[in-house]
């Protein structure tokens, strides 16, 4: 998840937060400090290293990140496969190829398109009050809900503050209307539509309105209307409770300080996300589903040309970059754009995109990076990546 504050669920990249005492109080004792050894040999099919696999070293010697991989997809649909590091620091285990990491604020793009499916099929309307769908829930000082659209919390210009820098060290299971509830205490940031800021709190009211207008959970909402559809086969919501990443998957890394142990924060309650950042998927079905995505293969045209209808959102995804409805534009250097959105979580980062002519990358690495020189970096692979 994405945010400007080290605390909670990091957004597309930058998110919200870390929950310092908690998360450590919910690890395992700590590691030490990562040794730099020889990095694990990639995945790749070339011989000879190239500029991405580069990269992914990079990231691991310098960036103070265990692991790093990658997957990148050309226009022509060939794909390589890239991994760096290691992937358990207490068995000196490799990272698996294309293993599972928890996707943090991807899940936003998700829930965006199964919204504008419900809008397609005339169920719901982007201009349209949060009252509409959910009468009286949504009141605070400044905030009112018969004020603020469903466009506005997918495109985050409502105002709502972000629950997640207010979570406190509680890691527990929580419920949607918990986190809500949260956010509620404390006074809107601005009036609705007058400026852009990232908060998780508008997807969750996303998701409380795509179960509302279903009536059906919003896990079984995204599993059949978009990783059943499109074959995404390590993609999942986890079920309530589910602390496990069930698949071959490099453990992930928390770091309460720059001089502090490394500790495994693998295994973790993903509640506090929902849905602003609860999915775990690979690199690779990212890839599928934004290419997918942008092929129009998910939305009809009408409504996949308002998901790419953007704001600016330079002071969190970086200079140039817009934000849709839960998509991210973002311009490459060697012309033209990348859309996706990325993802930050306690253990794990994401990046990546797609471009309209069928290029798609993502890279993750597994530590959350609570500085902007380490996010850049990690964007400056992904761009190495669309741009080969």
């Amino acid at each position: 998840m994405r945010g400007q504050t080290p605390q909670g669920l990091r957004s597309p990249g930058r998110s919200h937060g870390t929950r310092r005492q908690a998360l450590a109080a919910a690890t395992a004792a700590a590691i030490g400090v990562m040794t730099l050894g020889a990095l694990a040999p990639p995945a790749a099919s070339a011989a000879r290293p190239d500029a991405v696999r580069q990269s992914l070293n990079t990231l691991v010697r310098d960036g103070g990140v265990p692991a790093a991989l990658a997957s990148v997809e050309d226009r022509d649909g060939r794909t390589r496969t890239y991994t760096a590091g290691v992937g358990d620091l207490t068995t000196g285990a490799p990272v698996p190829v294309d293993g599972q990491v928890r996707i943090g604020s991807n899940t936003k793009t998700f829930v965006a398109v199964v919204v504008l499916q419900l809008v397609a099929e005339r169920r719901a309307d982007l201009d349209a009050t949060v009252d509409s769908y959910l009468p009286g829930l949504v009141r605070g000082k400044g905030i009112d809900g018969r004020h603020i659209t469903v466009r506005q919390l997918l495109q985050q210009t409502s105002g709502l503050p972000n629950y997640s820098d207010h979570l406190g060290d509680d890691v527990r299971y929580y419920t949607p209307r918990e986190l809500l509830a949260t956010a509620l205490r404390y006074p809107a940031d601005f009036a609705p539509g007058t400026r852009w800021k990232y908060s998780n709190t508008n997807y969750v009211l996303a998701g409380l309105i795509v179960q509302k207008v279903t009536g059906r959970p919003l896990a079984e909402e995204i599993d059949r209307r978009v990783i059943k559809r499109i074959g995404l086969r390590h993609t999942s919501f986890p079920a309530p409770g589910d602390a496990r990443i069930r698949e071959p998957h490099p453990h992930g890394y928390y770091q309460e300080s720059a001089n502090a142990p490394l500790r495994d924060i693998t295994e973790i309650d993903p509640s506090w996300g929902w849905a602003a950042g609860q999915m775990i998927s690979t690199n690779s079905d990212l890839n599928r589903f934004f290419t997918a995505l942008l092929a129009g293969r998910l939305l009809p045209p009408a409504q996949l040309a308002q998901m790419r209808s953007t704001v600016p959102a330079e002071g969190t995804f970086g200079p140039g970059a817009r934000y849709g409805l839960g998509l991210v534009s973002r311009p490459l250097p060697c012309g033209g754009l990348s859309w996706g959105h990325g993802g930050s979580f306690p253990g794990y980062e994401t990046r990546g995109g797609a471009t309209d002519d069928g290029r798609a990358a993502h890279v993750a690495v597994t530590r959350q990076l609570t500085d902007e020189a380490g996010r850049r970096n990690l964007e400056r692979t992904v761009d190495t990546a669309l741009c080969r």
